[in-house]
């Protein structure tokens, strides 16, 4: 839904109501000894009504004409004579119309007293139109201001989708690569692979469309992502995960954020002919924060290597930013043989 449109009867209903109190004001300030006859209200009512022709005339068509354009002497020029007129055309209702028995009775004003009348009369005019412009600016602003989120908006949900649209595909890739190597030696593990990243691929194309999950999805995919890779590690290859089973209910975090860790030092973190290890570790504290921290040791590859294009890091740094800005702890390093990585998401803001 457009706020514009919420505005619009907002502003109605304000303007609505701030000229009733204007053209109610005899019937409040009137004393029991007095009372307000047709006659006294219609010459009272003149002056509000005229105060609508200022103020409506700058509000829908001097403004939009004149000032939004820079054209400010055009402007000032055109409510000189817009006040002028208006001041005259008051003039000469209140003089036909019949006058009070009160003000019958009043000496003709002197040449003094008839310029400051006109004097204070222009500048309450003109109070009334820049009262107008007041209005209108903020509203401009307030347009404005609702264009340009809603701008932020669309691009924040274009790149965080442009980035998903990187991230599926990479995920595919090196686990595709991972079931091909499965084939050569055991054709059975590579048949129960096929069949675990069918589950995989349904949370990563189907149940992940939206910005936050559960984090006990993310769990079970984290844990059935791992099982996955275990199919095809060498047996000298110490695998130790350590995930939370309970303390999660209710949280939300954005998904596959931790994947790209943990495929990092699968991809990395083994070798055929060296003993190797992985140990990840995810642990929820207080309900505030999520830590993920994985160790594994290190087998750089090579330039031949094929399991991945590199992207994974560089994708979750920018997601991070778009998702998580300011709350959030990203470290890798490499340590001697070792290779060092983790994330910290401070869950209490985002779900505050």
């Amino acid at each position: 839904m457009n706020p514009e449109n919420n505005k619009k009867p907002v502003a109605g209903i304000v303007h609505a109501v701030a000229w009733a109190v204007l053209f109610g004001m005899p019937f409040f300030f009137t004393g029991r000894e007095q009372s307000v006859t047709i006659e006294s209200y219609l010459r009272f009512v003149i002056v509000p009504l005229s105060f609508m022709v200022v103020f409506y005339i700058n509000y829908f068509f001097l403004i939009e004409k004149y000032l939004f354009i820079r054209h400010t002497g055009n402007y000032l020029l055109s409510n000189i004579l817009l006040i002028a007129a208006v001041m005259f055309g008051v003039h000469l209702l209140m003089h036909f119309l019949p006058h009070p028995a009160s003000e019958m009775a009043r000496p003709a004003p002197s040449l003094q007293d008839s310029i400051r009348f006109f004097t204070v009369n222009a500048f309450l005019y003109s109070l009334v139109a820049g009262l107008s412009v007041a209005i209108k600016m903020t509203g401009g602003w307030y347009k404005v201001e609702t264009e340009r989120k809603e701008l932020e908006k669309s691009n924040f949900e274009a790149e965080l989708k442009n980035l998903k649209s990187q991230l599926n595909p990479h995920f595919l890739f090196n686990t595709l690569n991972n079931i091909y190597s499965l084939i050569a030696f055991s054709p059975e593990k590579a048949q129960q692979a096929v069949h675990d990243l069918s589950k995989l691929l349904r949370y990563v194309l189907y149940d992940n469309n939206q910005h936050f999950v559960p984090l006990g999805k993310e769990i079970d995919f984290i844990r059935n992502y791992v099982d996955l890779m275990r199919l095809r590690l060498p047996e000298q290859v110490e695998v130790k995960v350590s995930l939370p089973e309970e303390g999660y209910e209710g949280i939300l975090i954005a998904p596959l954020l931790f994947i790209s860790l943990i495929e990092n030092a699968f991809k990395h973190g083994v070798s055929n002919s060296k003993p190797s290890f992985i140990h990840i570790s995810i642990h929820v504290e207080e309900g505030e924060k999520i830590s993920c921290t994985i160790q594994n040791s290190y087998f750089p590859k090579d330039n031949q290597d094929k399991s991945g294009s590199g992207i994974g890091l560089v994708n979750l740094q920018k997601r991070l930013e778009l998702l998580y800005p300011e709350h959030y702890t990203l470290r890798c390093e490499r340590v001697d043989d070792t290779y060092l990585s983790g994330l910290v998401l401070n869950l209490k803001t985002k779900q505050s």
